[in-house]
């Protein structure tokens, strides 16, 4: 049975080319970087020569680069830096995010709130899961005059796709002396990324959602920004985040974010065109779905849907029978069994917040898989339907 992987959002395969740039860091470069004989000092040299790299890409000084083990814990960092900086000066710290971020912001968010009592507002977003500015303004209202306040906002959302306004956001947070976070785990790959045209203080990024290798990601720490590590030990990153370098990792993610960047435009209109291809083939052969997610502003790869009366994990199961690897949004939430909280925010109902479905398309995507998921899915999806009406009776 042919294998038709569709679920990149979730993770990407290591790109050979990124393979063949850690195999000397993985051999022969084992030295620990803080070390200060010659194995170390050739272990740091591949580092800050991957740093230099991945801050010429993002705009950002190399110095503002902290590499840390993905995504998740570079969202930590974002949040956890300033709220304990806030919490050691007796300050009080407010936290501005929305209800469509991804679960490394909205549960660290909640415990924040919970443990450090952090002032916790969420912005409401539109049917297509985004923020207007005007709500953001609404939410930056009456803060405490000595305080310090984060928002935090995903550029791309992972479940639907959409894009949101991260630079007129990031505006207008700074007129009420906000510190602004964007989490673009998602848009890395899809984008080129440039923090000053952002005019973010911080940023997020793994390696996996790029080709690159997993366990690997990074923060950008623009100067100023109030913030104390909650990651401590030795001195490692200028005292922002300890732990042995993965230096294999920081090599792999300096030449994935490198190689998406040079082939950007052309990675860009091919999966847009296969995108539409695959949204208009749905939305015209299976009855009672809906497309989530913005149609126009959304990422290039990313076809993200809503099916009345139909049980996701059981709709995933069935196109893994068929060959087919897909979600139902976040991978950190796959056999979860409660309604999807980013399509509830959306404003669907019950009849549809339990049957998303997220089809992301990669490099190696075909027409010809394209195609044939159009074709199985409409005897997929009544197969599915009889199926979850069987297990919600």
């Amino acid at each position: 049975m042919t294998r038709i992987y569709l679920d990149h959002s979730a993770t990407t395969p290591l790109d050979p080319r990124v393979l063949e740039a850690m195999l000397p860091a993985l051999g022969d470069l084992y030295g620990n970087s803080m070390s200060v004989h010659s194995f170390g000092r050739d272990a740091e040299r591949t580092i800050e020569q991957a740093r230099d790299t991945i801050a010429r890409l993002l705009n950002c000084r190399p110095h503002e680069v902290i590499f840390t083990s993905g995504g998740t814990e570079s969202d930590n960092l974002a949040l956890r830096g300033p709220a304990q900086s806030a919490r050691t000066d007796g300050r009080p710290f407010t936290l501005i995010t929305t209800p469509v971020e991804h679960a490394a912001i909205t549960v660290t968010a909640r415990q924040l709130q919970q443990v450090l009592g952090a002032a916790l507002r969420i912005v409401p977003v539109d049917h297509f899961g985004r923020v207007s500015p005007d709500a953001l303004r609404a939410a930056l209202q009456n803060l405490p005059p000595d305080g310090i306040t984060l928002v935090s906002l995903i550029y791309a959302n992972n479940e639907v796709g959409t894009l949101n306004p991260v630079a007129e956001c990031a505006a207008l947070a700074h007129e009420f002396g906000a510190i602004v976070h964007t989490d673009a785990v998602q848009a890395a790959g899809n984008f080129a990324l440039d923090i000053d045209v952002l005019g973010v203080d911080m940023l997020s990024i793994s390696s996996h959602k790029l080709y690159g290798p997993k366990g690997t990601g990074a923060l950008v720490l623009r100067d100023g920004v109030d913030f104390l590590s909650s990651h401590s030990g030795a001195r490692h990153e200028d005292y922002r985040r300890a732990g042995t370098h993965n230096t294999p990792g920081i090599v792999g993610t300096a030449k994935a974010l490198e190689i998406a960047r040079a082939e950007l435009d052309d990675t860009t209109a091919r999966l847009s065109a296969l995108r539409d291809r695959l949204i208009d083939g749905v939305l015209s052969r299976v009855p009672d779905v809906e497309l989530t997610g913005h149609p126009a502003d959304r990422l290039a790869g990313h076809a993200s849907f809503a099916f009345r009366s139909v049980e996701s994990n059981t709709l995933l199961m069935i196109l893994d029978q068929h060959g087919i690897a897909a979600s139902s949004g976040s991978a950190c939430k796959v056999g979860n069994p409660r309604p999807s909280s980013i399509l509830e925010a959306l404003g669907y109902g019950p009849d549809w917040t339990r049957g998303g479905l997220r089809l992301t398309l990669g490099r190696h995507t075909t027409q010809d898989e394209i195609d044939t998921v159009i074709d199985v899915l409409p005897d997929i999806i009544e197969r599915t339907r009889k199926l979850s009406a069987i297990s919600m009776s």
